[in-house]
């Protein structure tokens, strides 16, 4: 093969490679949203917080995992490393189709009546289960709530309401700043004169500790000026790190700091699904994901 048609070969590898990592990335950029929203609205408002809280416990084991994995690939190709870590997903989606309730706000305006009344009787109470077809009929109008889906309509009510527009507009730049160390500290830990899979690992872990204590402590705290005060801890922190140089003290403070950040901005997501109506809140979301991930896009460049 003569030069040229490897370099066409090479070319037309990279733009596949390219082309597929985009739509992975744009299916897998919503999941943590949606996840979040559609386990808030299958919860009643006392336990909006906390059920979203679990979630955020959750996710640290699939971070905590990315070593063990690359400490076990190490050496081998890129596409092995792919493997391990794409194939468990496609098994837990197929778990997720059968196991998980729609939402039954999305039923609602669909005018699923069967499946509204299906879905509320299995989150409901067990001493609350008796709900029927009649009771349903009786206590929402169907003809006069169901509607035509506009999938802009959340956000042309976000932005067209005044209130609306500039919380949303606030919640995307604290979002952004907090997002600059949930993504900025991991990318780090290579300038560290510490194990690099050990820095990643209990950088991870820090985070199941951080999602508790917010599940224990959310009924308590006042959530504006806890992010504010979780969110100048971890700068200070993060300062600091940078002007010491024992490596024992360093990363000691890098845990600090992320394990504020990792507290500062699970609150703040649970306290956006607060700031907004249901109707606008998986919107609101979306856009509060968007700044984050920009955050984490200025923390690589």
């Amino acid at each position: 093969m003569t030069l040229s048609g490897v370099l066409t070969a090479f070319s037309a590898n990279i733009w596949m490679y390219t082309a597929l990592r985009f739509i992975s990335g744009f299916g897998r950029s919503t999941i943590a949203t949606c996840a979040l929203v559609l386990s808030a609205e299958l919860v009643g408002k006392k336990w909006r917080g906390n059920v979203g809280i679990i979630g955020f416990i959750g996710f640290p084991f699939g971070f905590l995992s990315l070593p063990g994995i690359a400490y076990l690939t190490k050496g081998s190709s890129w596409g092995l490393l792919y493997l391990w870590t794409c194939i468990p997903p496609v098994f837990y989606s197929v778990l997720l189709y059968f196991l998980a309730c729609e939402s039954p706000r999305y039923l609602y305006i669909k005018g699923r009546k069967e499946d509204f009344a299906k879905t509320l009787r299995s989150i409901a109470a067990p001493a609350n289960r008796v709900l029927t077809d009649n009771f349903v009929d009786r206590c929402i109008k169907w003809e006069d709530e169901l509607q035509e889906t506009d999938y802009y309509s959340a956000i042309k009510m976000l932005l067209q309401t005044s209130w609306a527009s500039r919380r949303l507009a606030s919640v995307m730049v604290v979002g952004f700043g907090v997002s600059m160390i949930y993504f900025g500290m991991p990318l780090s830990l290579g300038n560290f004169a510490f194990d690099l899979y050990l820095s990643v690992a209990l950088n991870a872990f820090i985070q199941i500790p951080a999602a508790l204590i917010i599940y224990f402590l959310i009924g308590k705290l006042n959530m504006k000026f806890s992010v504010l005060g979780l969110a100048i801890l971890s700068g200070i922190c993060s300062v600091t790190c940078v002007l010491i140089r024992k490596k024992g003290m360093q990363i000691g403070l890098e845990l600090i700091s992320y394990f504020c950040g990792i507290a500062a901005l699970d609150l703040f997501m649970i306290y956006t699904l607060e700031l907004f109506l249901t109707c606008t809140r998986n919107s609101a979301v979306s856009m509060l994901r968007q700044a984050m991930m920009l955050g984490g896009v200025s923390c690589r460049s």
